[in-house]
């Protein structure tokens, strides 16, 4: 994984988990060639282990094939809730839970990052 290719290793995205895609605001530009384009999906895996799914795959630049970073995202059923977990140097980590019942038991949740 490469720490020149990005503004800020491993930013904190609070819920957001992505198994696809890359955050192109933290992409600092291929430390290789310099290139800025949208880095390529290679290597793309899903795995099935003990009811937890995990995609993995690299994010690499689209000019010069240099590694910047491996993208993890992992998928979990836990009692009544799903968990999402997403751990990548360019696309950040992020944790979020989501209730399996039409109405989640906890009530409404509040993203405190928009309060004063």
């Amino acid at each position: 994984m490469c720490e020149g290719c990005v503004r800020e290793e491993y930013p904190d995205r609070g819920t957001l988990c992505l198994e696809n895609g890359c955050y192109m605001m933290n992409f600092a530009g291929c430390q290789e060639c310099r290139d800025r384009s949208t880095p390529k999906i290679v290597n793309k895996k899903s795995d099935d282990i003990n009811g937890e799914e995990m995609i993995t795959f690299q994010h690499v630049c689209s000019k010069c094939n240099h590694l910047i970073g491996e993208h993890e995202h992992i998928f979990k059923v836990s009692g009544e809730y799903q968990l999402y977990e997403m751990s990548c140097i360019l696309c950040g980590t992020g944790e979020d839970q989501r209730s399996i019942m039409p109405y989640d038991p906890r009530g409404p949740q509040m993203n405190n990052d928009f309060i004063d």
